[in-house]
């Protein structure tokens, strides 16, 4: 039997609605990266976007676990000479809670074009309110695991 390779003209993508409302932000971020690198599917192909679209809805009530909303840092550098910043992660998370979220899954896609490319299938919205009603995105909950007693 053949490889399955996946051709251009043979994806096709569905919008996936997510409602991050008291998930935890690392177990969420990697189901929704495995959506976007297309790895739920049977037609996978590692060197083809095969994903979906992603919509996250509720980033800002998203859950954080231990200490990490206050002692969690987020490095920036200004590019001139002492211009090292350091911002606390509840401090971004009350003005931006959609770059929290986007930063946790641009680090598990891939470093490259293609990663890229995946990135931009991802809306992410720090209310429930969002911009994509024409496409019907469908909703989508990720699987959850059971915890060891």
């Amino acid at each position: 039997m053949k490889t399955y390779s996946a051709r251009a003209t043979d994806i096709e993508r569905r919008w996936l609605l997510v409602d991050a409302e008291g998930q935890t932000l690392g177990r969420l971020a990697t189901h929704i990266a495995m959506v976007l690198r297309g790895k739920h599917r049977p037609t996978y192909t590692p060197h083809m976007d095969t994903g979906d679209f992603v919509i996250v809805v509720n980033a800002s009530k998203v859950r954080l676990t231990g200490a990490k909303l206050e002692k969690e840092q987020v490095f920036h550098h200004t590019m001139y000479p002492g211009g090292a910043r350091w911002t606390s992660l509840k401090t971004i998370m009350d003005k931006h809670p959609e770059r929290v979220f986007t930063a946790a899954v641009r680090g598990m896609v891939p470093r490259t074009k293609l990663g890229r490319a995946m990135m931009k299938k991802l809306k992410v919205y720090p209310g429930a309110e969002h911009p994509h009603a024409a496409q019907l995105p469908q909703a989508w909950s990720p699987p959850v695991r059971a915890r060891k007693a």
